[in-house]
């Protein structure tokens, strides 16, 4: 009983937490959940005209101000049910036991919720705004707000000054006179998408003419970089056993070809200018004189504070991977309720009632289960405007399927149950049809139920993974283990890409399918015959 308390406890203090920070202009991790995708679907939000007190910005997020509503409505139950009625059945906890038995399963899920806290935690752990930044004797909270700073707030100059604030510059800049005096970033400071990192470069070390690695140990084979201090690349030399070889190309500021230079024997004999202006002026521009390996997109990992590399767009891979982490997690809190409440309803249905109903559902499950899923997919992303796509869309499309084959489970399982003699007892006693089918029959579909779960979950991060991976999946704007492991797949010399989402996949597929099995056999009726 102590604890149904402190969950409710709990569940009432996240509502309000959550609405507070709604109303507050506040961004917790998790909690703003249900407003963020209220923000980012406009079919969850209405003009603020409809309830103009929990309006903000001018809209009524609703979906969001509902799944609160949910939240305490949870708790309300938990805490006005009686007492004798929250006692854990016997048959359960003899389950629970059994499934605490298996390690390997046990275990596995214990890993998972760890996974699952670690995705809750959202923006204080990966992000590229800062947790905390200290300037002019004030605190600032840009990860935990909705209100974007500029970087004039923090002494930044120039069209700096103008967009949002560049926080790991701040970072690097922390300290210095009219900068902030704290910036505390994340422990990944990176967003997991629309976030392209700066190219990772090290300096080069010159020795008695020779250029060596980093180390200074070995000569440097490869290619050598003069940068601007903003860190746009100045000039670009081959290096062989290092010594100049081959051309030199230079940019001008905008990243533009204006000339290019031939060493023959390590001298300088021959230079082509083919920018606009005279070559002087470009060659009387500052660069730093240190000689830097500049690693290109994708670069590796341990290089620019990127601990798994970066993928070909610059995004930082261990920041993608959890966001493709949160966007599997979200996609299950919407699709597994979806299918079970479908699947559940009307497979009791047609197993209690059976005669024409269940042969005229059956009839049309099988023609709805012949559809091509991958071409309605197709056809879709073609012809739904753009603005209607994202994950919303998608998971409607994988919940419109994905019921099917729990309906012909649970439809065998009513039926069997319909003949037992505690509901011709109930029927008996004047129980209606929807108190037997959800007071005696559905608490005995619960092995079904909690064996098909894992392999459900499993589904769902495959058929996401599946479809994003042939390019018809999620909009960019969402992280995705498919478009990662396709990026790696069409870059395979640099197989830190690949690698990042494939072992990832299996990592979350085999710790599902192992609490899978070790569900199955803590439900499995023969082994608690004995105790029985």
């Amino acid at each position: 009983m102590k604890h149904k308390n402190l969950i409710a406890l709990f569940l009432i203090l996240a509502a309000i937490l959550g609405c507070l920070a709604e109303l507050r202009d506040w961004l917790l991790p998790t909690l703003s959940w249900p407003f963020t995708v209220s923000r980012e679907m406009s079919m969850f939000s209405a003009p603020g005209e409809v309830c103009p007190w929990l309006a903000v910005d001018g809209r009524f997020h609703w979906f969001g101000w509902a799944c609160m509503g949910l939240v305490l409505l949870a708790a309300a139950y938990l805490l006005l049910r009686r007492r004798e009625s929250m006692r854990v059945a016997p048959v359960i906890a003899r389950r629970w036991a059994q499934f605490r038995s298996f390690k390997r399963g046990y275990f596995s899920l214990m890993l998972l919720v760890l996974l699952m806290v670690l995705a809750g935690l959202d923006q204080a752990v990966v992000g590229k705004r800062a947790l905390v930044v200290c300037c002019n004797e004030k605190v600032y909270f840009p990860a935990f707000s909705r209100s974007i700073y500029t970087g004039a707030e923090f002494g930044l100059t120039g069209n700096a000054a103008l967009a949002e604030a560049d926080y790991r510059k701040l970072r690097e800049e922390c300290g210095k006179p009219g900068m902030p005096e704290l910036v505390i970033m994340p422990p990944i400071p990176f967003d997991a998408t629309m976030d392209a990192a700066p190219f990772p470069r090290e300096q080069l070390i010159m020795k008695e003419g020779v250029l060596y690695e980093p180390d200074g140990l070995i000569p440097y084979v490869g290619q050598a970089c003069r940068v601007y201090p903003n860190g746009r690349v100045h000039l670009r030399v081959r290096y062989r056993k290092g010594v100049p070889d081959g051309h030199v190309q230079g940019w001008t500021a905008d990243g533009r070809e204006v000339y290019t230079a031939t060493y023959r024997e390590g001298k300088l004999s021959k230079r082509k200018y083919m920018g606009d202006g005279k070559v002087e002026a470009f060659l009387s521009l500052t660069p730093s004189d240190e000689l830097w390996r500049v690693y290109y997109h994708p670069a590796p990992p341990l290089t620019g504070g990127h601990l798994l590399g970066t993928n070909s767009q610059g995004a930082d891979i261990a920041a993608y991977l959890f966001g493709g982490l949160q966007v599997n997690i979200k996609a299950a809190l919407f699709y597994l309720p979806v299918i079970y409440s479908i699947g559940l309803l009307l497979g009791m249905l047609m197993g209690y009632f059976a005669g024409k109903f269940d042969l005229v559902t059956q009839r049309v499950i099988e023609v709805f289960s012949q559809l091509p899923f991958l071409f309605v997919v197709m056809v879709l992303s073609d012809f739904v405007p753009h603005e209607m796509r994202g994950m919303f869309l998608i998971m409607c499309l994988l919940s419109a399927f994905g019921w099917i084959h729990i309906t012909y489970l649970v439809r065998t399982a009513t039926m069997k149950e319909k003949t037992r003699d505690y509901v011709a007892a109930a029927r008996v006693m004047g129980a209606g049809t929807v108190h037997i089918l959800l007071r005696h029959i559905l608490p005995n579909l619960t092995g079904i139920i909690v064996t098909l779960l894992p392999f459900s979950l499993a589904a769902v991060v495959l058929s996401l993974a599946s479809l994003d991976y042939m390019g018809f999946g999620l909009p960019d704007t969402y992280a995705s283990w498919g478009r990662l492991l396709n990026d790696g797949l069409s870059k395979l010399s640099s197989p830190w890409v690949v690698s990042s989402a494939f072992f990832s996949l299996v990592i979350l597929l085999v710790l599902v399918t192992f609490v899978g099995e070790a569900v199955r056999e803590a439900v499995d009726p023969r082994r608690h015959t004995y105790y029985e």
